[in-house]
């Protein structure tokens, strides 16, 4: 996986598109001249998570023992999930739920943008190739400072498309995904029977 591949997965899955109803109505109770200010702030409280799981990833996985194919299968799993209800949203459901006052880490930082998702991608990149640390890097700060463009924009960004047009583009958006979760799946099942051969 190139640096480049990894930043285009890693905005996929941080799904901005997707987010930017559930952060308009997150901040709601928030005042208008607080909103740029409020969204900002958790950006950065997902990018410091994101890259914290870069650098301690890996040896939080050696402690737990778990295994690169274990690892590469569990990630294609959850992202099959997240792409499938980016393809089917639900109507309804807890992540649309009203936010009373000012929002902190949850739920915009975590797991709106660093979510479950996010940090299995990033602990993946860094057990596969953790000497390019460097590259993954680039590719968290592209992917996060795309998504922080977009959810910045996010209410002249719905007023353009609309709720159609952002549901549009969030169902391609899964599609891809659904794609890539797959072949993260058949990468651990093939690592497996090469471990079982050797």
């Amino acid at each position: 996986m190139t640096a480049a591949s990894a930043a285009i997965l890693l905005f996929f899955v941080m799904d901005p598109i997707g987010n930017i109803p559930l952060f308009l109505a997150a901040l709601k109770s928030v005042d208008t001249s607080r909103r740029l200010l409020v969204v900002g702030r958790e950006l950065v409280i997902a990018y410091a998570l994101l890259v914290a799981f870069l650098f301690l990833g890996r040896p939080f996985l050696e402690m737990l023992a778990i295994s690169e194919p274990a690892l590469t299968i569990a990630g294609g799993i959850v992202l099959f999930l997240i792409a499938i209800k980016m393809v089917f949203p639900a109507t309804h459901g807890t992540l649309g739920e009203q936010i009373d006052g000012e929002p902190f880490v949850v739920p915009l930082a975590i797991p709106y943008v660093a979510g479950p998702s996010a940090l299995a991608t990033v602990l993946l990149m860094t057990s596969q190739d953790p000497v390019r640390q460097l590259d993954w890097l680039l590719a968290i700060s592209v992917a996060w400072l795309a998504s922080a463009a977009i959810l910045l924009a996010g209410s002249k960004i719905s007023d353009f498309l609309g709720n159609k047009g952002l549901m549009a583009i969030e169902r391609l958006m899964g599609m891809v995904l659904v794609a890539s979760a797959v072949q993260m799946f058949l990468d651990g099942v093939s690592k497996i029977t090469i471990w079982q051969k050797g």
